[in-house]
């Protein structure tokens, strides 16, 4: 019998640095996340390309990566997106989100996600978890954890059979989980400083940020992901 399959549902298009330092974003996530015997696939999804209907049914779960895009936007590829999240849930699928695709599955199961009043998060943040949620995992959760950071929308509602993870001072919803096959992240564990680095420059060249207005959230001293 074979190893299990998951699928990667890339959401932003991989940058020429990226691409050079860690084989694009789908190399990047399948190193922190891949265990031996797996097979990894990847779908740019942001690009128009899903996978068919009868091919979700080969794979055991999907990683949805973060995005430019709004998760409250209606592009085309979103709506679509949106109803393959859907089917996915109906099918009982493994599905974790990261940054935007956190925001995008809470969306899809009925959330509300939105720009944060607080504006951009970028940098290392403190998250907390919530005492009252137990992961089913045999891991120890710890009660804080540094993460990095870099969005500014953020989820507004959490759909109703959703219950919080972990949040933190500037963002009320860290993490979620939907029963025992859905998860959302808002931060990016994926990240290394040097694409954290990088991002910010992307940001400043678009002129999505405007460096003089905002205090990056990064302490050097602090190494929790490389």
């Amino acid at each position: 019998m074979g190893g299990k399959r998951f699928a990667v549902l890339l959401c932003a298009e991989d940058s020429e640095y990226v691409i050079k330092m860690h084989g694009g974003y789908f190399g990047v996530f399948v190193r922190m996340l891949a265990e031996e015997g797996e097979t990894w696939d990847v779908y740019r999804v942001a690009s128009g390309e899903f996978p068919e209907d009868d091919e979700t049914d080969t794979f055991d779960g999907f990683v949805i990566t973060g995005s430019c895009n709004d998760a409250h936007g209606n592009d085309v590829w979103i709506c679509k997106l949106l109803s393959l999240l859907k089917k996915l849930d109906s099918k009982k699928k493994k599905i974790l989100g990261i940054c935007f695709g956190h925001q995008i599955l809470c969306r899809a199961l009925g959330g509300k996600t939105g720009r944060a009043v607080s504006g951009w998060d970028i940098g290392i943040t403190t998250i907390n978890f919530s005492a009252s949620s137990k992961l089913s995992s045999p891991v120890k959760t710890p009660a804080v954890l540094s993460v990095i950071e870099c969005h500014r929308d953020e989820v507004k509602e959490l759909p109703a059979r959703a219950e919080v993870i972990a949040w933190s001072d500037k963002t009320g919803v860290e993490m979620f989980r939907c029963g025992d096959h859905i998860m959302g992240i808002q931060g990016h564990p994926e990240y290394t400083k040097d694409i954290l680095f990088h991002l910010i420059n992307r940001l400043l060249q678009r002129d999505f940020i405007v460096v003089c207005v905002f205090t990056f959230n990064i302490d050097l001293s602090i190494k929790p992901l490389d």
